[in-house]
């Protein structure tokens, strides 16, 4: 295990956090919905800055008459849109994006460390399949009801993932006191059973159904208002929070459950918290964007080749890597389908790839070469 200076663990977490802080800056020219304006615009209508007709005028679908001459009424509607789009769909989105990033990122650099496997991730223990499974009983029975603002569907995508983790907890535990191997052998196993009934669901569903299914299991981050996006909070807030706060503990569970005993480390107690508080937080995450993959293999590892493997700095410094690799992952999502129709020469409108798609497209070659860098 690598050590670092205090120096050198707040160098590091001071560099991710300004790279971070560009990335939100940044965030409200980057989208599909409009063309016409950038970042600067976007804060210089949201801050009340002045924006002049002049420098307008060769802006497309700005001119609505197409007369040559920017009216006052255009400007205005120009300056409303800059602020709607930026600051009411851009930046709520990448927002999202850097709670979800921040929330896969450090749960997959949690059990990576807990289950002493480098292949670990938040969906190890079934998670994913679970909350998948949930979301598709939603769909093919067709529930629509909203409780609080939260839709049936993610209600039933929580549920099944919470339900899959206590089912693992149940198998695995039994008498003794808990093992990576069995909890990892029960999660995989489960994991597989809830795969073989999203099967079943899909043979009895119609092509709407299907298609409807497919779509959610390939995460997104669609827009949400502000109210749905602060429900996640209250799930993942205390385990930033929780899991950050046992890094010294986990540094110790590193060296071996015996060693980490005589240290003053439950580790029972430390095994039991780590899965629930990840569970809960992995789990809202799946219930409101569904599964999105690789997030929490990679970026650990990323973090890990970079800043070393002290859980002092690996756990905060995934969360916030994390965030970033999802944010750009997200804008590319946004952007590509754009920029294909481009080289087509077709217009493809708003349409946004899924995110699960960019992040396998992006996460596969990265790991790939993270581990061609560890054997050489």
């Amino acid at each position: 295990m690598t050590s670092a200076t205090p120096r050198q663990y707040f160098l590091r977490l001071a560099a991710c956090g300004a790279l971070l802080t560009i990335l939100v800056v940044l965030s409200p020219g980057i989208g599909t919905e409009s063309s016409s304006f950038g970042w600067w615009d976007a804060w210089r209508a949201r801050l009340g800055w002045d924006i002049t007709a002049d420098e307008l005028a060769d802006r497309p679908m700005v001119d609505v008459d197409d007369d040559g001459v920017v009216s006052d009424e255009e400007l205005a509607g120009f300056v409303e849109q800059a602020r709607h789009i930026g600051f009411s769909l851009r930046m709520p989105r990448t927002l999202l994006a850097l709670q979800v990033g921040m929330t896969l990122a450090l749960c997959g650099a949690v059990f990576q460390v807990l289950f002493r496997n480098p292949l670990a991730t938040p969906y190890t223990l079934g998670i994913a399949s679970g909350g998948s499974l949930g979301a598709m009983i939603a769909i093919r029975l067709g529930w629509a009801a909203t409780l609080w603002g939260i839709s049936s569907l993610t209600l039933s995508a929580f549920v099944g993932a919470v339900l899959v983790v206590a089912a693992v907890f149940l198998v695995a535990r039994g008498s003794r006191r808990l093992t990576s191997n069995e909890l990892l052998l029960a999660g995989v196993t489960l994991g597989l059973f809830c795969s073989a009934m999203m099967m079943l669901v899909t043979a009895i569903s119609n092509e709407r159904v299907t298609f409807t299914a497919v779509r959610w299991m390939m995460g997104s981050l669609d827009w949400i208002t502000p109210t749905q996006e602060a429900t996640l909070l209250p799930f993942l807030v205390p385990a930033w929070v929780v899991l950050t706060l046992t890094a010294r503990s986990l540094n110790q569970y590193r060296m071996g459950d015996e060693l980490a005993f005589a240290r003053g480390v439950n580790v029972g107690r430390l095994q039991t918290v780590c899965v629930l508080v990840a569970t809960v937080a992995t789990a809202a995450v799946v219930a409101k964007c569904g599964p999105i993959g690789f997030v929490g293999l990679v970026v650990p590892h990323i973090v890990t080749l970079l800043c070393g493997s002290d859980c002092r700095i690996l756990l905060p410094a995934s969360a916030i890597t994390g965030g970033i690799f999802l944010i750009i992952c997200d804008w590319g999502s946004q952007v590509l389908m754009r920029t294909g129709g481009w080289l087509m020469g077709r217009e493809l409108g708003s349409t946004v790839l899924p995110i699960g798609v960019i992040t396998a497209i992006v996460g596969v070659p990265i790991f790939l070469v993270l581990l061609r860098t560890r054997r050489s």
